[in-house]
């Protein structure tokens, strides 16, 4: 047997029933060579962490738009975070690690510069509407590799898609997982950083909080960590304990007021979104200073999706630039 056929023969003896095996994916969907050392959810991995989207990641908002300080969360350090606390739930639960991992760092790939605020702005002003999770979707589908896409597993895809709240349930469990992940990382690493950022003290979060899921970052997480596996390991499915769902449910209520509408902390996002949308204008009624590769897009998706797919790719230093170069009156000197 090769080495992918060994880990496949391992996955079936050693996963539960209820996880997506390898090598029972439903496929790409374009015909694709197997790797003799890969199962195809390592390999969609390894497409995802070698692409320019997920590069890119670095330099996109999370929460704080340019924040003083290096040790603020970016997407792409989100990205990371949900992976790592997707893995563990999924080991925890036999699931299939190497799936929530592909899963987890493909779930924002096609998020705006300057976080949600952007994605908004977005929304507001194009005809075709715009959300991330479906932008992700887009990113590995058609956008990356110059139009060709990563080509990954449909188990991947979905789950991309899926990640969001308000929308369609992954298919898988190992999909749910990376929804439920995405919310307790980005709860906790925000209540993190509005801590480093004087927004926040211990003391203002609520006492019945802490008393049940701690009162430091790494217990918060574990304490959530722990409820989804043995809610997992109780019901066969993906979710929380009751009093710990309603606890991070009470979590995100505390930080959309102390937190997300904050003026301190969220000073800057409506110039972000003022950015966004004076550049997805200009580019609306100039789609010829638009790269040519997204030209193309336009004339097979229309020009409003093109607009947006030029527009989310871009990093929150990128959007700036091309902001100053095409608004900000240059200075001039006589030769």
């Amino acid at each position: 047997m090769t080495i992918r056929e060994t880990i496949e023969q391992t996955e079936r003896e050693i996963l539960s029933p209820g996880a997506a095996l390898s090598a029972c994916s439903r496929g790409r969907e374009k015909p694709d060579d197997v790797c003799e050392v890969r199962t195809c959810y390592m390999r969609d991995r390894d497409r995802i962490i070698h692409s320019k989207s997920f590069r890119r990641l670095k330099h996109k908002t999370q929460v704080f738009i340019s924040p003083e300080g290096d040790h603020y969360r970016t997407r792409l350090t989100h990205t990371l975070e949900v992976s790592q606390i997707g893995r563990t739930i999924a080991r925890g639960l036999r699931l299939n690690e190497d799936l929530v991992e592909a899963i987890a760092l493909g779930h924002d790939l096609g998020h705006t510069p300057f976080g949600h605020a952007g994605e908004r702005a977005l929304d507001s002003v194009s005809d075709c509407g715009f959300r991330h999770n479906e932008q992700s979707l887009r990113v590995v589908d058609l956008l990356e590799k110059g139009g060709q896409g990563l080509n990954l597993t449909w188990e991947v895809r979905d789950g991309i898609v899926c990640h969001s709240s308000g929308g369609k349930q992954a298919d898988t469990l190992e999909g749910q997982i990376v929804h439920y992940s995405d919310r307790i990382a980005y709860i906790n690493h925000d209540i993190d950083d509005a801590l480093r950022g004087g927004i926040l003290s211990e003391g203002d979060i609520p006492a019945r909080l802490s008393a049940l899921l701690g009162d430091s970052h790494s217990s918060r997480i574990n304490s959530l960590v722990l409820s989804a596996i043995r809610y997992g390991a109780r019901t066969g499915k993906i979710g929380l304990e009751p009093d710990f769902a309603a606890a991070m449910e009470d979590m995100w209520d505390f930080m959309f007021e102390a937190v997300y509408k904050n003026p301190v902390a969220k000073g800057e996002e409506s110039r972000g979104m003022d950015i966004l949308k004076r550049l997805y204008e200009h580019f609306y009624q100039c789609p010829d200073e638009m790269p040519q590769e997204f030209r193309d897009v336009a004339q097979r998706d229309g020009l409003p999706r093109a607009v947006c797919d030029y527009i989310a790719g871009m990093t929150d230093r990128f959007a700036v630039a091309r902001f100053e170069d095409l608004f900000i009156p240059k200075f001039w000197s006589k030769m």
